[in-house]
């Protein structure tokens, strides 16, 4: 059973949808308004918000922007009828999870929810992911290498730790754009060259290997 938050400010809409979620066996709080999602994700504490954009008081890019600033790996599904690519790219850049447009099939987004939170593993989470001499620190979304500490942004984050966990293969940009930003679909964007390039700006010495014509490569060493 994993916690969620609906925030949508179309009354019937957030009903249907708390009824669906629960009945898929979630416990479901909602919200209506961008400040009262705001004072929801600062009383509690949630496996995925399911957020709309057009809300308000404050839209929905401020309410995504405050929960990852306050709880970094705060998980977030867009669900908008807002389903231009610039917009698409900006929720995943502010560190959305996955992107459903509306209107949608509920079966799909039961599943895209589950997907979501099928990552969570049960009892106490590893703390640290280790490859060669690099640490990355999965709670605080820090690099450790040559005694510097490195924060890095979310996505940064969730793209290296792929990168890591996959050490020594190649990883296509459409693996990376699927497996961290949550899309198959060509977003119109160097998302994740640009992503790349952020992290080689920040990390002292070389750690992310260019295979032409295929994609990326961690290197152990």
């Amino acid at each position: 059973m994993a916690r969620l938050l609906v925030v949508e400010d179309e009354a019937r809409l957030r009903a249907y949808l708390k009824r669906a979620l629960e009945a898929d066996g979630h416990t479901v709080d909602s919200a209506g308004t961008g400040p009262d999602a705001l004072l929801r994700l600062r009383d509690g504490e949630f496996d995925l918000v399911v957020l709309d954009l057009m809300l308000p008081g404050c839209d929905g890019f401020e309410v995504m922007r405050h929960a990852i600033d306050h709880r970094p790996g705060q998980r977030v599904l867009v669900l908008s009828a807002v389903m231009d690519v610039s917009t698409r790219v900006r929720c995943l850049r502010l560190g959305a999870v996955d992107f459903l447009g509306k209107p949608f099939a509920t079966a799909e987004l039961l599943e895209r929810v589950r997907t979501r939170l099928r990552s969570i593993a049960p009892g106490l989470p590893q703390r640290w992911l280790h490859v060669g001499e690099v640490t990355l620190d999965l709670e605080r979304q820090t690099l450790r290498l040559d005694g510097q500490e490195i924060p890095l942004s979310h996505r940064e984050f969730m793209l290296l730790g792929h990168l890591m966990r996959r050490a020594g293969a190649v990883c296509s940009r459409h693996e990376l754009l699927a497996g961290v930003w949550g899309h198959t679909d060509d977003l119109g964007s160097n998302v994740v060259d640009a992503t790349v390039r952020r992290i080689r700006g920040k990390v002292p010495r070389p750690v992310i290997e260019t295979v032409r014509n295929a994609g990326y490569t961690f290197r152990a060493g």
